[in-house]
């Protein structure tokens, strides 16, 4: 199985790492292309094309004037120890151990506005680059036709290349719409994290983000290569709902 979450906003640089063993994003000429196209703009600029603060924005117009190659332990830091939002809290990378890492490293992968597609390992310099922003670009109105296919193509040389034929989206819409599922040479499951709140089953944000991460965890650390182990997936009071599920649409619910 190979598995896709989203990346996060919150970065975290400054806490010490478990490993020191790193890698190189596949698609860094992609990415360069893309910093040259934000170099060209103010803040303010950057501010409303993002609809952040202008404090983000002058964050985010230093780092785009600071990316640089090559990356390395000085100027970058492995993905799946950079970001820190709910995903990652549920994911627990801090606490993986080489095993862990070399399983992740080949079972893993985060969709990226800057980037496309990263290992976990991949070293990556911190940015903001939502994968929705309308980015006028070479390619076209936004990051979704400046990616095109390169990031299916990059999944289906994933799947190739440790025998899959099955891709775990635990990303988010926005994200994933960069993968186009017609092209991509897997069947697609996409689980579902519910909570039941006046007798009904819901899906709240925060909680489903944190699960997404949970589930690549468990995963990760159960080694686990056939999907019908995912419905075993009882971490912090989920359970497999059969009668909520839809062909390929796993539910998992707790109350």
């Amino acid at each position: 199985m190979l598995i896709v979450v989203s990346p996060a906003k919150t970065l975290d640089y400054e806490s010490k790492r478990p490993t020191d063993i790193a890698s190189q994003p596949d698609f860094l000429d992609h990415s360069q292309q893309l910093i040259n196209r934000l170099r060209q703009f103010s803040p303010l600029d950057i501010a409303e094309l993002m609809k952040v603060s202008m404090k983000i924005a002058d964050l985010n117009v230093d780092r785009y004037t600071s990316w640089k190659k090559p990356f390395n332990d000085s100027n970058a830091r492995q993905a799946v120890l950079a970001f820190k939002g709910d995903v990652y809290t549920g994911l627990e990378a801090y606490s993986f151990n080489k095993t862990d890492f070399k399983f992740a490293q080949e079972h893993l992968r985060i969709l990226s506005g800057l980037y496309g597609l990263l290992r976990p390992l991949d070293l990556m310099q911190a940015y903001r680059l939502e994968m929705g922003t309308r980015l006028q670009n070479d390619r076209g109105k936004n990051l979704y036709e400046f990616w095109g296919t390169i990031i299916t193509e990059g999944l289906n040389e994933q799947l190739n290349k440790i025998g899959s034929d099955c891709l775990i989206n635990l990303a988010s819409n926005e994200y994933f719409k960069a993968v186009k599922p017609k092209a991509l040479k897997a069947d697609i499951i996409t689980p579902a994290f519910k909570e039941k709140k006046n007798g009904e089953y819901k899906m709240i944000g925060i909680y489903a983000k944190k699960a997404r991460g949970m589930l690549s965890r468990y995963i990760i650390k159960n080694r686990l290569s056939d999907p019908e182990d995912i419905q075993s997936f009882d971490e912090d009071g989920y359970g497999f709902n059969k009668s909520l599920s839809k062909g390929n649409n796993w539910v998992f619910t707790r109350h």
